[in-house]
């Protein structure tokens, strides 16, 4: 098993009703075994979760990358831009 530290921001930390919470996932496991079980613990965020951006340990990740041991993963709700003046 490994532990991971999960942080949310914005409106995903609204959803969870937490800033932060941790895990125990198996060996090996990805980030889309940590979002499955992000949604069983926060039913709120299971709408959220897909379009979310991920980082682990500071880096982007993406659903089928591996999760290493006492990683620290962020979520942040999508972002949308515009033109600056």
């Amino acid at each position: 098993m490994i532990q991971v530290s999960v942080l949310f921001f914005a409106t995903l930390k609204d959803r969870a009703g937490t800033q932060a919470t941790s895990l125990k996932l198996p060996q090996g496991a990805t980030v889309r075994q940590l979002k499955a079980a992000l949604e069983g613990r926060f039913p709120a965020l299971a709408e959220a979760l897909p379009s979310a951006l991920v980082s682990v340990n500071r880096e982007f990740a993406f659903d089928d990358d591996p999760l290493p041991a006492a990683a620290e993963v962020a979520f942040f709700p999508p972002v949308s831009g515009g033109a600056c003046p």
